[in-house]
């Protein structure tokens, strides 16, 4: 198994450099430029018109793994990195559509937030059905921690599955508003999926594969998604890795360990939410200098220091990394070793 997920991080990494080579220039020629919002911080106006549509870089290189490295489970009846990929490349699809919108528009509004919504929730509602049906998933919830699990009736998991899926595209979405911000907090997870699949074992092969081969990809897009970015992921990007990581909590039966393992993504939307709400309550009165979270701190929020575009990359890559070693107690007890 090491060697696998070894080759299928290996693998990746060196298809999505490869592809950024020549994705970013054509990107560049066909002047696939990011539109920046008008509300967000001043100085990243300076960042209009560098292209975006970048995720397929990690895409593409997720899918060379899936059929090849990933080929001798599917031969032996094991697909579950195959619908966790699907899944993803369908929120990958919602999210390209809405950035060929807001190219076609030259400006940073899309798709309507309702169309989004309704195709973002009719994906999660088939991932879990399909996933329930070849037994992927149960409707026994396991909470982390405590090493428990609890029974739920069908219809209440669907409900809660669709939120848990819905709400998680959408908060790796909101973490994507700096230079490797969401490439580099959801490295961790990632990993974290990985050394899960090599310690419980062959079970979790084609998933492992999956989380390594993720892992890859996101470090070889950020050869050109560091500060200063060269190429955006755009929401053909993050909601396919926002797709990406909920499948994988999903195909693991314990998407509770989102809440510790994707804290920072939480941060972001609840930033968000919190703002938003504030701002209609109090009649124009914020909480935060500007949401989501990370536009706070490189405002210089609370402590009056104002975060550069790497310190925010290596503060939520570290915390990111925390909640990893967290989660992994958390389901540690999980299966004997």
């Amino acid at each position: 198994m090491t060697i696998r997920l070894i080759l299928a991080f290996v693998i990746a990494f060196l298809v999505s450099s490869l592809i950024g080579a020549f994705l970013v220039p054509y990107l560049r020629k066909i002047k696939a430029g990011q539109a920046i919002r008008e509300d967000g911080p001043r100085w990243h106006m300076s960042k209009q018109g560098t292209p975006t549509m970048g995720g397929i870089m990690f895409i593409v290189a997720l899918a060379v793994v899936c059929l090849t490295v990933g080929f001798e489970p599917m031969m032996n009846g094991d697909w579950g990195h195959i619908f966790c990929f699907v899944f993803a490349l369908i929120f990958g699809a919602i999210g390209f559509l809405d950035d060929y919108e807001k190219l076609r528009k030259k400006q940073n509004l899309g798709l309507s937030a309702k169309a989004k919504f309704l195709l973002q929730l009719a994906a999660a509602l088939a991932f879990v059905f399909l996933m329930r049906r070849t037994g992927y998933v149960t409707t026994n919830l396991y909470i982390p921690f405590w090493n428990v699990v609890k029974p739920l009736p069908e219809v209440v998991y669907f409900a809660f599955a669709a939120f848990v899926i819905v709400g998680t595209v959408n908060a790796v979405n909101l973490t994507d508003g700096v230079d490797g911000l969401a490439a580099g907090t959801s490295i961790p997870v990632c990993l974290f999926f990985s050394v899960l699949a090599y310690i419980w074992g062959e079970q979790y092969l084609s998933l492992g594969i999956y989380a390594a081969a993720l892992v890859g990809g996101l470090m070889g897009f950020l050869l050109y998604n560091y500060n200063p970015a060269k190429v955006f992921m755009g929401d053909t990007g993050s909601l396919f890795l926002g797709g990406a990581i909920v499948a994988l909590a999903f195909a693991y039966d314990m998407p509770l360990i989102l809440i510790v393992l994707g804290l920072m993504y939480i941060i972001e939307t609840l930033s968000d939410i919190i703002q938003v709400g504030y701002f209609k309550l109090s009649h124009g009165k914020r909480v935060f200098r500007m949401a989501p979270f990370h536009h706070h701190l490189e405002l210089g929020g609370w402590s009056g220091k104002k975060w550069t575009e790497r310190e925010l990359f290596l503060l939520y890559f570290s915390i990111s990394l925390v909640c990893a070693v967290i989660s992994f107690v958390g389901v540690y007890g999980r299966y004997a070793f």
